[in-house]
């Protein structure tokens, strides 16, 4: 059959469109081909499968909020009855039992201790929320003797000087729907791990939870690029850090030199993989390097109270342990160490209806 004039001309406008087309997908795939090949070039270890020592290649603000809104400022405050007791009745710790503290004691007082840090949601169900913090924060002894202090020659037998009973705490987070005062669930002094949590929620609201993957401390390497989030001074912050003497003891712990304030313990380590947005969870922070003294210090200490330095201080004086921080040697728990943790309790876990599976991942 023979085409006309105006069938021919519309046919190569299509055969020509269609190659124009066909330049374009293959400019495009070029553009691609060329991009991957300068990031392999630019950004070498972005798929070597380990833990990255640079700095965040593209933008990553989104995911470092969505991280935020899972990790809350935990206050803790515990209230004791101090019993103070006569050096000449010269009680030792064993005879503690054979008395009755509020007969032989001198003078008897109420005092409370409180620290605050950083507890992130890592279980939520609509009825049941958990947190994990570290267990310095939260960690109230019942019973607290101390001491007068020895004879030069140190021989004798040590007299108790005050037996301090623990009536009641309160580990309170911020922002949970139902109110925030939490049970201790599980806690772990010399691993440094507490989950604390609480049963029975009525409120609606949900808080959000953590569901990044459970990483490897033991895979970082020095150099490795990290991110620290948590409450230094009550403050909700980020940092990042530089990981130094990874695979520091059996449990795979390790320093880093971000900024560590007090309120940062309990924080979330977090380390990228590959680029973002792979984080993944590699530690909590739990404590930074610090040198301790004594001082003393007055009956008042709030800044309200204005003391004159020109006039000698005539009132009660106070012992104080006073710690100076060295900032930038951050101590982190390993993730190993915190999924031991959990198997350890996972049978008390499960007996009251929390299941961290999701939150540890595969343990490959």
């Amino acid at each position: 059959m023979k085409r006309t004039g105006p069938e021919k001309k519309h046919r190569k406008v299509i055969r020509r469109l269609t190659g124009t087309a066909l330049i374009i997908c293959a400019l495009i795939l070029l553009s691609s081909g060329c991009t991957k090949r300068i990031y392999d070039v630019v950004y070498p270890t972005l798929n070597d499968g380990k833990y990255d020592t640079e700095f965040p290649y593209k933008d990553c603000s989104d995911q470092l909020e969505r991280i935020a809104g899972t990790i809350k400022r935990l206050n803790h405050i515990a209230y004791y009855t101090a019993h103070i007791l006569p050096y000449e009745a010269g009680i030792t710790r064993a005879g503690i039992k054979d008395i009755k503290l509020q007969d032989s004691a001198i003078q008897t007082s109420t005092y409370h201790q409180t620290a605050s840090g950083t507890a992130t949601v890592i279980y939520a169900d609509g009825r049941r929320v958990a947190l994990m913090t570290c267990a310095h924060i939260i960690y109230a002894p019942d019973t607290l003797v101390t001491y007068y202090q020895e004879a030069p020659d140190h021989r004798g037998p040590r007299y108790v000087q005050s037996v301090s009973i623990k009536q009641r705490q309160s580990n309170y987070v911020i922002d949970i729907p139902d109110g925030g005062d939490m049970q201790i669930l599980a806690m772990d002094n010399r691993k440094d791990i507490a989950i604390i949590g609480k049963s029975n929620q009525t409120s609606d609201r949900t808080p959000p939870v953590f569901d990044y993957p459970a990483g490897k401390a033991r895979k970082l390497e020095w150099g490795s690029f990290v991110y620290v989030m948590g409450f230094p001074v009550g403050n909700k912050m980020i940092t990042r850090g530089i990981v130094s003497n990874p695979k520091h003891d059996t449990s795979g712990s390790f320093l880093v030199d971000a900024l560590f304030n007090r309120g940062f313990s309990g924080g979330l380590v977090l380390a990228i993989k590959d680029g973002v947005p792979n984080f993944e969870l590699v530690g909590m922070a739990k404590s930074v390097s610090a040198a301790s003294e004594y001082v003393l210090h007055p009956e008042q200490t709030v800044s309200q109270y204005q003391y004159d330095p020109t006039v000698s201080y005539t009132g009660k004086l106070y012992v104080r342990l006073k710690k100076d921080i060295n900032y930038g040697i951050t101590h982190a728990l390993s993730m190993e160490a915190i999924r031991d943790f959990f198997n350890e309790n996972k049978s008390e876990f499960n007996g009251r209806g929390f299941y961290f599976e999701s939150f540890l991942g595969k343990n490959d």
